[in-house]
C-alpha cells in the first residue's frame, strides 16, 4: 500500500488519466514494427537489419512497462541464447549481432557495450521485484557483478568509473568515457545491490558537471591522469545522437534525487537552444556552447521529462509533443522510436522513477496478467 500511495503522488491522480495503463498502442506498434518472433529488436533502418544489445535492452524495458511478460521473456531467451554464448550469468551480451560477408548470421563485434548491460540487469531486477519472480532477480543480480568486475574502472583522480565496454576504451593513462552510458536512476537502483554503484553515481554527477562547461553534454569525454578533462583524440567536444540521452535521463529523475536540482540548472543550455529555435539543435559544441541543426524527432521526445520540470519551458514543450504528434518517428526508426518511448511514455506519465531508482509503473496493482 505504501508503494502504491508513493506510485499515487508520483502520477498525480489527473496525470493517470492520460493514459490507459493497461493499453500502450505505441508499445504496440513498436513490437510489430522492430521485433521478431524469435525475440530481437531489429534495427531496419540500418539496412542490414542489425541488432544491438542496447536495442535487447530497451526493449526488455519496454515490455516491462507495458506488463508484457511474454514478449520480455522472448526477448530475455534470444539475447541469452544468441549474444551471451547461452548464458547471461557468465557472458556480458556481445554488442552487436547480423549477418557476415558469407551471409550468416552470428555475433559481429563480441565486445559489450556497457550501457545495455545496465539497461538488462536493471530490467531484470524490476522485473523480478514487479512480477515476483525471483530467478529474474538472480540473473540481474549475477550481471551485474559481472559489469562490475569487467566494465568498471578506479580512475586516477576520478575514482570509480564505467568504461564503455570491457576493452578499447583505456589506453596507458587515459580513458574514454560516454556520458549518455550513466543514467542516475540506474546507478540508484545498483547502489541499493552494492556500495560501488553509489560511488559511481556520485562520479558521475561530477562527470556530467565538469565535463559539460557551458551545460551542453558531449558524445565521449577523456580524463587523463594528472590532467582530468582532455580533448578526446577524433570526437573532439561534439554533442549529438549519443549525448542527447544525457538530457532524457536527467529529466526523469525522482524530484527528490540526489544533485537533481543542481544537474537540471546545469543543463538549462539546452533548454534555451531548444526554445530559441523551436527544435532541438542536432549538434552542439560542449566546450564553446555553440549549436547547430534540426535534432530529428526523437531529440524532442528527449527532451519532453526536462522541459517538463521548468515551468518557464512550458510553451516548449507544447511545441516538441505537437512536433511528435504531427512528425512520429517512421516505423523503421529503430533509434527514433526507442527515444519516442522512453519521452512520450514518461510525459504519458506511464511511468516514474523513485528516489532509490526503482521503476513505478502505472500498471502496478491495475492491471493484473
Amino acid at each position: 500500500m505504501k508503494e502504491m500511495f508513493a506510485l499515487a503522488l508520483a502520477l498525480g491522480v489527473a496525470g493517470l488519466a492520460n493514459a490507459d495503463p493497461c493499453n500502450w498502442p505505441a508499445w504496440d506498434s513498436y513490437k510489430q514494427a522492430l521485433l521478431s518472433k524469435e525475440g530481437r529488436v531489429i534495427d531496419r533502418s540500418t539496412g542490414q537489419e542489425l541488432t544491438t544489445s542496447e536495442a535487447q535492452g530497451y526493449g526488455m524495458f519496454f515490455a516491462l512497462l507495458a506488463n508484457d511478460r511474454e514478449s520480455f521473456a522472448r526477448m530475455l531467451r534470444w539475447t541469452e541464447d544468441n549474444l551471451a554464448a547461452g548464458n547471461l550469468s557468465r557472458h556480458l551480451p556481445a554488442w552487436q549481432w547480423g549477418k557476415n560477408q558469407d551471409g550468416h548470421w552470428q555475433v559481429l563485434d563480441s565486445n559489450n557495450a556497457s550501457d545495455a548491460d545496465l539497461w538488462i540487469a536493471y530490467s531484470l531486477l524490476e522485473a523480478g521485484r514487479l512480477w515476483l519472480q525471483s530467478d529474474y532477480s538472480t540473473l540481474g543480480r549475477n550481471m551485474l557483478w559481472r559489469s562490475a568486475a569487467q566494465s568498471l574502472r578506479k580512475l586516477p583522480g576520478l575514482g570509480v568509473m564505467l568504461l564503455p565496454g570491457d576493452s578499447g576504451f583505456d589506453t596507458a593513462g587515459a580513458w574514454r568515457l560516454n556520458p549518455s552510458y550513466l543514467p542516475l536512476q540506474l546507478l540508484a537502483r545498483f547502489g541499493q545491490e552494492a556500495p560501488i554503484w553509489s560511488e559511481l553515481a556520485d562520479n558521475t554527477r561530477r562527470l556530467l558537471l565538469e565535463g559539460s562547461p557551458k551545460g551542453l553534454a558531449p558524445d565521449w569525454l577523456l580524463w587523463q591522469a594528472g590532467q582530468g578533462w582532455v580533448a578526446t583524440p577524433g570526437k573532439g567536444s561534439g554533442g549529438s545522437y549519443e549525448a542527447i540521452r544525457v538530457y532524457l535521463w536527467l529529466g526523469m529523475l525522482a524530484p527528490d534525487a540526489p544533485g537533481r536540482a543542481d544537474l537540471l540548472k546545469h543543463f538549462l543550455p539546452m533548454m534555451e537552444a531548444t526554445a530559441h529555435q523551436g527544435f532541438p539543435p542536432e549538434y552542439v559544441d560542449s566546450s564553446t556552447g555553440a549549436w547547430t541543426g534540426i535534432g530529428p524527432v526523437g531529440f524532442s521526445a528527449s527532451l519532453l521529462p526536462m522541459l517538463a520540470s521548468d515551468p518557464k519551458a512550458s510553451v516548449a514543450l507544447k511545441v516538441q509533443r505537437e512536433r511528435l504528434h504531427q512528425e512520429p518517428p517512421q516505423a523503421d526508426a529503430y533509434y527514433n522510436r526507442s527515444l519516442a518511448m522512453f519521452g512520450q511514455g514518461w510525459d504519458e506519465r506511464r511511468y516514474r522513477f523513485d528516489k532509490q531508482g526503482r521503476l513505478m509503473p502505472s500498471w502496478v496493482d491495475s492491471c493484473k496478467k
